[in-house]
Order: structure tokens, then C-alpha cells, then sequence
């Protein structure tokens, strides 16, 4: 891989021959697990500025209308997080010469508290062409990572690694977004609000309401610092927001309904009319024909799902077209995929081979290699397998061969029906699609994915090791080293991931799994660490980021004791006398369970006072040390029995740390996340509250 040093800069040709498409992928980790940024692009004229303030895309705008740049969200990496972005270059306007890519940081957070920052990028294929890593970011709210520019007809990119101070709005202001300074006259509730608008309409759905640059934040808040937009937040906290001063530009984006219309049936027997039945599927090929068919027509008709699916694999924007049991010359015996998606843009085609598989059918490696070998003698750019399973980082799925001398090259990419059903949550449920039609169609492909006979279930099985490694724990046999603990190590990971997507689509925010390691701790290395951790303690563990929340959802199954805990540590109060804290706190989680398990932390690692919530509720003070030791803040625990058997029956483990994780999240977090119920004051009240 190419390595480039600040302010170097290399021609894309020089690279690769499939630079038509590119992704820029930006890293970081994190020591604590919770910081985070997000990217934003500007596209430039030749003075160095926007065109228009439409030239700006972030996570409210995170598409061009032709294609040209789509912002393709975070995925969890070892220690953190990497957020891609691709780019068409052949659909940048001819009007545009620079593109600069960015990242900014709120609430007084800055860059030189993240670690291993690095941008790389790769080509149309997915090959990694170069990596620039930045050394050292300093108090920097945002930075400017790259830009590309071009030069006698050619793309060049250039690593700049400069940071804002100001954070994003002075990065902004440089370049010629227009930053309202207030002075019109009106108060419309924001501070130092982006005058113009960023188009609701965009090509792949990505948000219901519109926010310009430096708009108030998605809570109606005045955006954090400089003016800019805070991160998203959850649309229930969302409060109701004052007209904007200009007018909007695009048509509302429509999803369905929060609460289900009244049935006109007669009874609860009878059954709605569906666009995709279920009931005649009888083998597995049928739920692999069906499947693969369902999905593929949906993509066409449906502009933002489809591209949502897509652009992460490399695709353009364009006219897509989709075929099912394609049968293509090979030899003596023609091969048949189960799809084939096309891709037209300019003239030139986007070709993608599809193997799906349903219920617990592995891809086989052999099936896998013939398409790579057949799409790399037809010029297709990429091979997409499909199934219930989940990949994992640095771990493919199908090992297969690349042959180095073919001057075609094909991308192997991984979609689990886990990541299909949460994109189409995301869209109907929360960010909106352009008609009711569209709304439908995609609620009626999440219920035919969602039912027990489509096959399209997700990650269901913890692997043949689940049971030997469980008694192996309880009688104490378990070794060190032992290959059947890494592989339910790797088991839990995909189940880990897949309750994030899950959560997720639910709540129409990021989820993503926390990976705590060493710095350079390779993914493989990392899980060998996990496995040998559960020879010793008996113990799975993971951690959840949940954007808005305060901390990590952290969840332990104890094999050893046959329980499952969900935790949440949250700050104390800065300011205050601790029991005012105490009390806000108990009284926050009045709708909370009973059985809730509040422990206090304090200074120095030791652990406080601990108790239940009914217990807490009519004695707050309980929670105080007795040593008047100083609070730094409190866990909050939920326990629950673990399913014994290794699949997703009602006694399965699966389903219990999916019931778990959601059970704490409704009734713990969005507890949280309510105001706390007001006291009328008492007579009396001591002073020292």
C-alpha cells in the first residue's frame, strides 16, 4: 500500500486503472471506546470556494442528487470507528475543482483526543491503493484530512492534515459556506444559524428534515459551539421547531405511522393479503429463489434502497436493473447465479454477481470461487454473497483465490439479511422514502423477511463448539488454547454485531460495538485474547455505543453462573450536593424496573454502596458512601437467566441477550432519556439538599 506523508500528493492513475469509482475511508480510535466525529465534504470552484451551500454534505445531507459524492456511514473497527465515503468522479460537475474531505468534533471534544487517525483510500474493486496516518492532531474541533484535485484532465489527491481550532463553521466560513451572524432582525431560536438550506430531497433518503450547516441541532437546540450541527439524536427527543426564515426546496420524505391503523377483520384468524406470501415456500431453494428475487425487484423500485445497499460496494449512482437465475456461458456447464444487479451510468456499466442463501445454509467456497473467476473473464466488478451469517473484520466469510495476474479485478463483498432488514427499518420508520407506494412496498419486504418461513432470519446459531465449550466451563475441563473457545468467541462477535443492526433500525440511530485493544491489536489477535479470557473467567463480553446515550451498554453472559447483565455507568452530577443527585437520579428512573441494581462509584476504583431500586426508592441516601468518598458516578445493572440451547428457540441463548438488550434499553435508557417527574417542594426541606 502506497503510504503518503503530509502534503505529498500522487496521481489516482498512478494507482490503480479503476479510480472512476473510489472510497475514502476515515479511522480513528478511541481509549475510552466512546469518542466519535463526523465526516463532511465540500465540493470547490477554482476560487476555492462552494458554489452553493448544497456543495456541503454531511450526515443531514449525506448524498449528491447525481451521485457524485455519498457518505456511506460508521462501521466498527478494533478500537473504533471508520466512517467511508464514495466517490463517482466521473459525475463530479465539470464546475468543481477541489474536493476537500473533513471531519469535526462537538461539545469541546477535539481530535488529539482520538488515537490512530488515517485516511486511506481504495478503488473501484475495494483494493487499498494508500494510507496517509496523521502523527499528531492537537486541540483541533476539525480537521481537514485530504482533498482531491485535478490537474491536465486527472484526478491527483493530496494529504493536507490541517486542523480548525474554530471547529467545523471556521473550516466552513474558509471555503465560503454562508454562516448567518444573526443580524437580520428575526430570533428564530438559533445561534449563528447557516442562512441557506440543505436539500430535504436526497437520493437515497437519508433524512426526513432538512438542516443547513450551521442550523439548531436535531433536539431544537442551538448547535454546540460554533453554529454548527450537533450530532444526531433520536427523532422522539426531537421538539417541535420554529418555521425556518426561508423556504424549504424539497418534498417531505414520507414514512408510515408510529401506531398501526384498526383492522377492518372480523377476527384475529383472518390474515392480511400480502404482496410477498410465504406460506407456499416448501425447500430451501425455494426460499433462496424467493428471497433473492423479493429483494432484488424491491432494489429497483425503490431509488434509496437500492443505492443504500449498493454504494458500499462500489456502485454508481444511476439506473439500476436487476435479474434473477441468469444462466452465463462457462464451458460446458453454463453457471447460473441467483442475481445479477446492472448499473448504467454515462453509458458505462456496474456489474454484480448474487449468491444467496437462507436459513442456515453456508456459502460454499467452491460456488464463490467459480463467480469470482467467472465475473473477473467478464469484466464484472464485484461478487456479492448473501446470508444469514454475519462477517466479521479481517475475517472473511469464503476464503478465496485472486489470481494476481489478471488485469480485471473483482470485489468480494458480504451483505447479511440482518443489514437488509435494518436499512429498510431506517427508511420507512425514520428517514422516509419519496411516496406512501414506496413506504409500503418496503414495510411489506421487512414483513416477508421478518417471517419464520422466509429463511431471512439473521445469525441463529452459535455453532457446533457451544455446547462443549458450555460444559467444558461448568465441569472445568476448558484449556487455554482450546480452537472451540475462539470459535464461539467469533459466534458471539456476529451475534454482538447483529443485535446492533437490530437496536438500530428500531431506533433509527447508530449502534455500533465497542472493541476495547491494545493499539495496533490486529482483529484476529484481539479474539484469541476473548477466547482465552472465557477458558479462564467463563465470561462473553461486549459493549455497545448508542448515539446519544451517556456511556456504553456493556453485556456480559457468565457461563459459569448462567446469567446475562446489562450495565450502563452514567456521570454524577458536576455541581450539587451528591444526595440532590442521588435523589434526581432514583426519581429519573421512576418507570424503571424494580429489580434494577444501582451501584455507586467513587473515587479511586473502589466500589460504593449498592442496592435495588425498590429498595433506593423510598431511601435515596442509601446510595451515598458512608465515608463521604466522592462520587464519580453510577452503574446501573439488570440481570436476567441465559438460554441454554445454542440457537433462537424460546430457550435459546440468542434470543435471551436479544430480549435482554432491548428489555434494557426500553425500560433503563429511554428512562433516562425522559425528564425526571417534578417533586412538589415539601415543608421543611433540608438545607443541605
Amino acid at each position: 500500500m502506497y503510504e503518503l506523508i503530509k502534503g505529498a500528493n500522487v496521481g489516482l492513475a498512478a494507482l490503480s486503472e479503476s479510480v472512476d469509482s473510489v472510497i475514502v475511508s476515515l479511522d480513528w480510535t478511541s481509549p475510552t471506546g466512546e469518542g466519535d466525529a463526523d465526516v463532511s465534504v465540500l465540493l470547490l470552484d477554482a476560487d476555492g470556494k462552494v458554489r452553493s451551500d448544497a456543495d456541503f454534505y454531511f450526515y443531514n445531507n449525506p448524498v449528491a442528487p447525481d451521485g457524485s459524492v455519498q457518505l456511506l456511514g460508521k462501521t466498527p473497527t478494533g478500537g473504533g470507528n471508520q466512517d467511508r465515503i464514495s466517490f463517482d468522479l466521473t459525475a463530479i460537475p465539470d464546475g468543481v475543482d477541489r474536493i476537500v474531505v473533513a471531519a469535526s468534533r462537538y461539545d469541546g471534544a477535539h481530535f488529539g483526543e482520538l488515537d490512530d487517525l488515517r485516511m486511506t483510500l481504495a478503488d473501484g474493486s475495494g483494493e487499498h491503493l494508500l494510507r496517509f496516518a496523521i502523527e499528531e492532531a492537537g486541540p483541533m474541533s476539525a480537521f481537514l484530512f485530504g482533498e482531491f484535485y485535478r490537474r491536465g484532465g486527472e484526478w491527483k489527491l493530496r494529504a493536507v492534515g490541517q486542523g480548525y481550532e474554530s471547529g467545523l463553521a471556521g473550516l466552513a466560513t474558509d471555503f465560503g459556506v454562508d454562516i448567518d451572524d444573526g443580524t437580520d432582525g428575526t430570533d428564530d431560536g438559533t445561534d449563528g444559524a447557516a442562512a441557506a438550506e440543505v436539500l430535504e430531497e436526497t437520493a437515497d433518503g437519508e433524512r426526513t428534515q432538512a438542516t443547513a450547516p450551521a442550523r439548531a441541532d436535531d433536539r431544537g437546540q442551538p448547535a454546540t459551539g460554533e453554529g454548527v450541527p450537533a450530532p444526531r439524536q433520536p427523532e422522539e427527543a426531537a421538539a417541535p421547531r420554529k418555521p425556518s426564515a426561508r423556504p424549504r426546496t424539497a418534498r417531505k420524505k414520507v414514512t408510515l405511522p408510529k401506531a398501526a391503523r384498526k383492522s377492518l377483520a372480523e377476527n384475529d384468524s383472518w390474515k392480511q393479503a400480502r404482496l410477498f406470501p410465504v406460506s407456499a415456500l416448501k425447500s430451501d431453494r425455494d426460499r433462496e429463489m424467493r428471497a433473492t428475487s423479493v429483494l432484488l425487484s424491491v432494489m429497483t423500485q425503490i431509488p434509496e434502497f437500492g443505492r443504500r445497499l449498493t454504494a458500499a460496494f462500489g456502485a454508481p449512482a444511476g439506473r439500476m436493473e436487476t435479474f434473477t437465475e441468469v444462466s452465463l456461458p462457462h464451458g460446458d456447464n453454463p453457471r447460473r447465479p441467483d442475481g445479477v444487479i446492472r448499473v448504467e451510468r454515462a453509458g458505462k456499466l456496474w456489474t454484480a454477481l448474487v449468491e444467496a442463501k437462507t436459513n442456515g445454509n453456508p456459502l460454499r467456497a467452491e460456488q464463490v470461487q467459480a463467480y469470482m473467476d467467472l465475473a473477473a473473464r467478464r469484466g464484472y466488478e464485484a461478487v456479492i454473497t448473501l446470508s444469514n451469517d454475519v462477517a466479521l473484520e479481517g475475517s472473511p466469510l469464503v476464503d478465496v483465490r485472486i489470481d494476481g495476474r489478471r488485469k480485471h479485478k473483482v470485489a468480494l463483498r458480504h451483505l447479511s439479511w440482518a443489514e437488509v432488514a435494518h436499512q429498510a427499518q431506517l427508511l420507512i420508520r425514520h428517514e422516509g422514502v419519496g411516496n406512501m407506494t414506496h413506504a409500503w412496498l418496503l414495510q411489506e419486504l421487512l414483513h416477508y423477511l421478518q417471517h419464520e418461513n422466509s429463511g431471512c432470519h439473521g445469525f441463529q446459531n452459535m455453532g457446533s463448539a457451544w455446547v462443549p465449550v458450555r460444559n467444558g466451563i461448568d465441569d472445568e475441563t476448558l484449556c487455554q488454547g482450546d480452537p472451540r473457545a475462539l470459535e464461539v468467541v467469533e459466534s458471539w462477535e456476529r451475534l454482538i454485531r447483529q443485535v446492533c443492526l437490530r437496536l438500530g433500525g428500531e431506533l433509527g440511530q447508530k449502534v455500533l460495538p465497542v472493541q476495547r485493544s491494545r493499539r495496533g491489536t490486529d482483529p484476529g489477535a484481539r479474539r484469541m485474547q476473548g477466547a482465552d479470557r472465557l477458558c479462564r473467567e467463563g465470561r462473553l463480553q461486549a459493549e455497545l455505543r448508542m448515539e446519544g446515550t451517556p456511556g456504553v451498554l456493556a453485556i456480559t453472559a457468565d457461563l459459569r453462573t448462567g446469567r446475562l447483565r446489562t450495565s450502563l455507568e452514567i456521570p454524577a452530577l458536576e455541581h450539587g450536593y451528591p444526595l440532590t443527585g442521588a435523589k434526581r437520579l432514583v426519581r429519573r428512573l421512576a418507570e424503571a424496573p424494580a429489580d434494577l441494581h444501582i451501584e455507586t462509584l467513587v473515587d479511586g476504583g473502589a466500589g460504593g454502596p449498592r442496592s435495588t431500586l425498590e429498595r433506593l426508592r423510598p431511601e435515596p441516601a442509601d446510595l451515598l458512601p458512608k465515608n463521604g468518598a466522592r462520587i464519580t458516578g453510577f452503574r446501573l445493572s439488570l440481570f436476567k437467566g441465559m438460554g441454554g440451547s445454542r440457537g433462537n428457540a424460546e430457550s435459546g441463548f440468542i434470543r435471551s441477550v436479544d430480549e435482554a438488550v432491548h428489555r434494557f434499553y426500553a425500560t433503563v435508557v429511554a428512562a433516562l432519556d425522559r425528564p425526571a417527574p417534578r417533586r412538589a417542594p415539601a415543608a421543611g426541606r433540608s438545607a443541605a439538599e
